[in-house]
């Protein structure tokens, strides 16, 4: 049942945002170079993947901007 869930909340996401949920995923507290570094792409471009997939609220901080993930 979780594969039907993932596919449909997935659904209209780009490569990279899927790549960035699958890291998150992976490792809550995974930094955005590592991510750059994992995907291949800038930091910019991770930034503005999270924030987009923040407003489909699909990912949500957690505490504060040092020590939160």
């Amino acid at each position: 049942m979780r594969g039907g869930q993932e596919e449909s909340r997935q659904k209209g996401l780009v490569e990279n945002q899927k790549k960035i949920i699958f890291f998150i995923e992976e490792n809550p507290k995974i930094s955005k170079k590592e991510l750059s570094d994992k995907i291949g792409i800038s930091t910019t471009a991770i930034d503005k993947n999270i924030t987009a997939l923040k407003k489909k609220k699909l990912l949500k901080r957690i505490g504060p901007a040092k020590g939160g993930y």
